[in-house]
């Protein structure tokens, strides 16, 4: 059998092995696709207090803070800002900014891609649709969208999607995660295909070329297409675009300070599984309304249930147990999946959205903490992982600490 060939190999994908052209592709996306908005709503942002200016340290002096991760010798925030190529880093504790800090020209009005990041917000989307009783999560997706039966997703369940528990071929070949996510963004941009590409051009041409290499439900792929057929199934659920969708049950709930907006493919079709953008005060402050159970002050925004459920789901219900995003196939499976977030399964009620490049959301209810994190590292077998969730941790049990000793 003929060995896929690797990533670096692959000339029309060298610009990932570019910080500086990751960095080009994860803060332009509307200058070289088109894009349609998320709209932040007609309301007046929601303030962060004690924001900082967007070129100071932050209101807290978080960057001398020494960082045990791993066994390793202490670091600091900027070492692993260094090393993780950092485009932005901005920190809530109970729901005031402690630390903002921007690189490498960007600025805190800048919209950024969140790449897989994304991924979670459509799962989110989801749970309160189904929720509210428009979506049910044991149907086929086939029901919903009749002209994905006989593909692998149109036989997998809702729950099945959110779980990335599909088991997938495209076109017959041999399944590679790293050059079906490439092969998935040459669907999206004709600037990202080879010379002799001949490939679907659209998302909904790609998801027909999918079928099962397994049965549904029985192993974790974590596959772009999961979430493409999810967010098509929302669609014909609400009537309404992806874009419409996000804005009108999250963002224009939120108190957003700009647009969000999401790349779009040949059909007009958003690119739900990271092809989205925002700044990260806005993500912030998504994820300070998930920390303090779907509400925003004394607006619910999401039901509680909802937001609980993300990581009370996985106790209860349909979860994998899987590695953390990046990690060698050596290492454990310290993880869980559910509702596409990634939860750590720590004591504190942490979840995660991520995505490549180092695009991560992460909440901690039992720490009071919201943490936004852009970069645009590259993704390299020579570039080690930067670990960030045993940062984000420690840097919660200090603020927690210190919040403690504030009051005795």
């Amino acid at each position: 059998m003929t060995e896929t060939a690797p990533l670096s190999d692959l000339s029309w994908t060298r610009g990932y092995t570019d910080p500086a052209w990751i960095r080009r592709f994860t803060t332009s996306g509307r200058e070289i696709s088109p894009s349609r908005r998320v709209w932040r709503g007609a309301g007046h942002p929601r303030d962060l207090p004690g924001r900082s200016t967007s070129s100071g340290p932050g209101t807290h002096e978080l960057d001398t803070v020494p960082l045990e991760l791993n066994g390793r010798a202490a670091v600091t925030l900027p070492d692993l800002f260094a090393a993780a190529q950092t485009d932005a880093f901005l920190v809530l504790h109970r729901g005031s900014v402690v630390y903002e800090r921007y690189l490498d020209g960007i600025e805190g009005h800048t919209p950024h891609f969140n790449a897989s990041a994304a991924k979670s917000y459509i799962g989110l989307v989801a749970a309160v649709l189904a929720h509210q009783g428009h979506l049910d999560r044991t149907l086929q997706t086939s029901f919903y969208v009749p002209e994905l039966a006989g593909t692998a997703f149109g036989e997998a369940r809702i729950e099945d999607l959110l779980h990335m528990g599909t088991q997938v071929s495209y076109g017959g070949r041999r399944f590679d995660k790293a050059i079906e996510a490439q092969r998935f963004f040459a669907v999206l941009s004709p600037r990202l295909r080879p010379f002799d590409y001949n490939g679907p051009t659209t998302i909904r041409e790609h998801l027909l070329t999918a079928r099962a290499a397994g049965a549904p439900g029985t192993e974790f792929c974590y596959e772009n297409g999961n979430v493409e057929a999810l967010a098509e199934v929302l669609r014909r659920v609400t009537g309404t675009s992806i874009s419409a969708l996000l804005g009108e049950l999250l963002w224009s709930r939120i108190g957003a300070e700009e647009d969000a907006y999401y790349v779009l493919d040949g059909d007009g079709i958003e690119a739900a599984s990271g092809g989205f953008s925002a700044t990260a005060r806005d993500v912030a402050r998504l994820g300070e309304m998930l920390r303090c159970g779907g509400a925003v002050g004394d607006k619910q925004v999401v039901p509680e249930p909802v937001a609980t459920s993300i990581v009370s789901g996985v106790r209860d219900g349909y979860a994998h147990r899987v590695r953390l995003p990046g990690a060698p196939l050596t290492s454990p499976a310290t993880l869980s999946y559910h509702d596409l977030w990634w939860i750590p399964n720590d004591v504190h009620g942490s979840y995660m959205a991520s995505g490549i490049h180092g695009q991560r959301l992460f909440v901690s209810p039992g720490l009071d903490l919201v943490v936004v994190h852009f970069g645009s590292q590259v993704i390299s077998s020579a570039v080690p992982a930067v670990p960030f969730v045993p940062a984000f941790l420690q840097i919660g049990a200090h603020l927690h600490s210190e919040a403690q000793a504030a009051t005795r």
